[in-house]
């Protein structure tokens, strides 16, 4: 199953400049399996997106078609075929 992933600019400079990207994923798959997929790909974006525990990122908020992750299962949260996957990383900064 293919799920298209939007990663913003900050984010992006950790694969290889790419705001979006189309992974083949195993079905049924979580948000878990699909950041392990990512971050196999793009080690650097891994460990932005998610701690040494493999827990999210405090700063990181992940989206399935519009749907906030914390809100529903977290990581374990399933993730459609055709599904929409945006990565948000908070900007801090004064």
């Amino acid at each position: 199953m293919t799920v298209q992933v939007l990663l913003p600019r900050l984010l992006a400079e950790c694969a290889g400049g790419r705001t979006s990207m189309a992974l083949d994923a195993p079905a049924p798959a979580t948000v878990g399996a699909l950041l392990d997929l990512l971050a196999a790909e793009h080690p650097v974006l891994g460990r932005r997106v998610r701690d040494e525990t493999g827990a999210l990122r405090r700063h990181v908020n992940v989206y399935v078609d519009g749907e906030e992750v914390r809100r529903l299962s977290g990581l374990g949260t399933p993730v459609p075929a055709d599904a929409e996957v945006m990565v948000v990383q908070s900007v801090a900064g004064g």
